[in-house]
């Protein structure tokens, strides 16, 4: 990728590296790279802007619709969302193009900007990159207008209940009266402070369900504080404490989720997507019977779908390489072992959200708790080691020979009972150093020499 976009769109320190004049800068550099693409130049663009609940995330949100405003296009600011809103919105709504204002799992003085297309897909390569080099150009000028060429701001009015409606249509109406009747009283939400303390009281509670929620409560510097999904003990022993029947955690702008079983064990990415994709198979609903996963997923996910006929495909990290994969071939359910989810029957777009809800739906259908769908779900221990490095360090990481002559060595020891994976943060500036095999102190004792490797010749 290129210097500003990452996996996930422009990420960085807000007002430092993230900061208005760059917020600005990529509002002109949209309107200008997408109009021969999306725009109907018949009439005025009309742009989508989302954000979530950090504190910086209106100062960036407002720059960015000053750029589009200065360049002609419209925008309607739709507030405080999950980042699925906005995909979901710029498609259903017919508009031009859509932007989240979120560093998404990432601590509050982080935030970043993540692009959408007219189809509520985020932006290819190849755009955002055109978008890049029209920002860094020191002789493109955005071409801004004057009098009443000059774009307008307005409310997205009814975008949280057009959003909420269309998860709810997405599982069976008497999907709470259901579960209760099995004996699944009582779920449990980590909001993560973000954007689902909006969304969660339309959704599950207006259900019938009786939640208890924590990290419900933003201020503006507790997103992803100690909670959501990269944080789950908290949720883990309140769904032990006070007898849950299962537990969601999301992430900062919900866009994905982790899940915890009656017993407090989690059920990841991985295993929301091998229980969901077995359910589909059996209905006749999963297409190719095929399910999309990242390079990260764990061995046990493969032996999962070989012992239930499911074709496992695999693409690189990152959610947009998901659901290329996924639209490449007509697939229809495809995610992470993080939570971001993608079922695109009805999302074009990771939804931590609509996943729990396709989940307790999978539960009212086969009548069986987490706990027992998951335990069918083997996982091989893994070790992952994060090293903080510069950026021209992560542009070194694939090409330095010692790295990878290590990384060979600690294949070679493992053999097939077992893998290696170094890889390159797509959004922040680190190296990963994963390890997966079957005695857990041999992949701890390689992983720790791997990263020392990469410490030395990468710092």
């Amino acid at each position: 990728m290129g210097r500003l976009f990452g996996t996930d769109g422009a990420r960085g320190i807000a007002n430092t590296e993230i900061t208005c004049e760059l917020a600005l800068q990529i509002g002109h550099a949209i309107a200008m790279a997408s109009q021969e693409i999306y725009f109907d130049q018949r009439e005025r663009p009309r742009f989508l802007i989302g954000q979530d609940t950090r504190a910086s995330s209106s100062m960036l949100a407002n720059a960015l619709a000053a750029g589009l405003n200065a360049v002609g296009t419209d925008v309607l600011m739709a507030g405080v969302v999950p980042t699925p809103a906005v995909a979901l919105l710029v498609s259903k709504w017919g508009l031009q193009g859509g932007a989240m204002v979120s560093a998404s799992h990432n601590p509050c003085e982080y935030n970043g900007i993540k692009l959408f297309g007219g189809t509520g897909e985020k932006l290819p390569d190849a755009l955002e990159e055109t978008i890049e080099n029209i920002i860094l150009s020191e002789t493109c000028q955005a071409p801004h207008v004057i009098g009443g060429g000059v774009g307008r701001c307005a409310p997205a009015n009814g975008a949280l209940q057009t959003y909420t409606n269309h998860l709810l249509a997405s599982v069976n109406p008497h999907l709470a009266e259901d579960l209760r009747k099995q004996g699944v009283l009582r779920i449990a939400l980590d909001c993560a402070n973000g954007s689902a303390c909006q969304t969660q009281p339309a959704l599950f509670q207006s259900m019938g369900f009786d939640c208890g929620t924590i990290a419900n409560n933003p201020d503006g510097t507790n997103i992803n504080t100690d909670c959501g999904s990269t944080h789950m003990q908290n949720l883990r022993d309140f769904v032990r404490r006070n007898g849950y029947a299962v537990g969601f955690a999301f992430d900062g702008d919900a866009d994905r989720v982790l899940a915890v079983d009656e017993t407090g064990a989690l059920a990841d990415g991985d295993k929301i997507v091998a229980i969901c994709a077995k359910h589909m198979a059996s209905q006749g609903k999963l297409r190719g019977n095929t399910a999309v996963v990242t390079v990260m997923s764990n061995m046990g996910f493969h032996v999962f779908c070989r012992k239930n006929a499911i074709r496992a495909e695999v693409t690189a990290v990152g959610d947009r390489y998901v659901l290329e994969a996924m639209k490449a071939n007509g697939y229809n359910l495809g995610g992470e072992q993080s939570g971001h989810i993608i079922f695109s029957d009805f999302a074009q777009t990771g939804d931590g959200q609509l996943t729990a809800l396709q989940l307790l739906e999978v539960m009212r259908q086969t009548g069986k708790p987490l706990s027992e769908l998951a335990s069918e779900v083997p996982i091989y221990p893994q070790v992952l080691v994060n090293i903080t490095v510069s950026n021209l360090g992560k542009l070194r990481c694939d090409n330095d020979p010692e790295i990878q002559n290590a990384a060979q060595r600690a294949r070679a020891e493992l053999g097939e009972d077992g893998r290696v994976l170094i890889r390159v943060s797509g959004t922040e500036p680190l190296i990963r150093v994963m390890l997966e095999g079957q005695d857990v102190a041999q992949i701890a004792r390689l992983a720790n020499e791997l990263a020392e490797i990469v410490r030395e010749r990468l710092l």
